[in-house]
């Protein structure tokens, strides 16, 4: 029998915890409910679960620092929980890490299909099985490997969450290709995204971060358009 999946829930208000708890079990996920973000921390590495459900408004350390916490911990992905919908709030909650943001009150049935959605994209480092060759891409000091989901840069591993590596991978494999914010919203998040297109420059730009301009090739804005992974003649 498969082993369930777990969900570490954190939020202050127990009851909105309790039904969401509710929501996943019936979908077979074992679930955590954490109330405040020293307990979360501190619950995330004996618990280990496969995704954060992380409410913002908490008491003690926020839900911004706990992201920021648990990223220097692991890449599980991480869907946040507000109130606040505001795109600054979105922008900075995607910057601080987190795979996704939903805003209170939220559709039981939308949460779910996000937590599974998330879940699918994200995958876990493993040892198993050799690389395939339609899962790699290859660049001078650079390598995106899809198939552990793994990037190698300048010989050094280079830690990412699941949604940076996908848009790397989606951009690297079509060089010189030029795509629209919508078109990547589109192919990399893969349904109706509740935010803006800011989530892509988001994204890029913490991918500038990690990897600077090569001399063979570089992330590319196209102005008014979009972005490309433009490869040197």
């Amino acid at each position: 029998m498969a082993t369930k999946q777990k969900i570490l829930i954190v939020d202050d208000d127990n009851n909105i915890a309790e039904l969401i708890s509710l929501y996943l079990v019936k979908e077979c996920f074992e679930t955590k409910i954490c109330n405040d973000g020293e307990t979360a921390i501190n619950t995330f590495d004996t618990f280990k679960p496969n995704l954060v459900l992380l409410d913002l408004m908490l008491p003690g350390i926020d839900g911004y620092q706990v992201c920021r916490e648990l990223r220097t911990r692991s890449q599980v992905p991480i869907i946040m929980l507000s109130a606040k919908g505001e795109v600054f709030d979105k922008v900075l909650g995607l910057e601080m890490g987190a795979d996704d943001y939903m805003e209170k009150p939220f559709d039981s049935k939308e949460l779910v299909a996000r937590v599974k959605a998330v879940l699918r994209r994200y995958k876990p480092q493993t040892q198993e099985a050799p690389e395939s060759n339609d899962k790699v891409v290859r660049y001078p000091d650079l390598e995106i490997n899809m198939t552990n989901y793994s990037v190698t840069y300048m010989g050094e591993r280079v830690d990412m969450p699941p949604k940076e590596l996908e848009l790397l991978y989606f951009l690297a494999a079509s060089p010189n290709h030029v795509f629209t914010r919508e078109q990547l919203l589109d192919q990399i998040w893969g349904y109706e995204y509740i935010g803006d297109t800011r989530t892509v420059d988001v994204h890029i730009k913490r991918l500038r971060e990690k990897l600077s301009d090569h001399e063979s090739w570089r992330l590319a804005t196209i102005w008014g358009i979009g972005y490309k992974f433009e490869v040197m003649e």
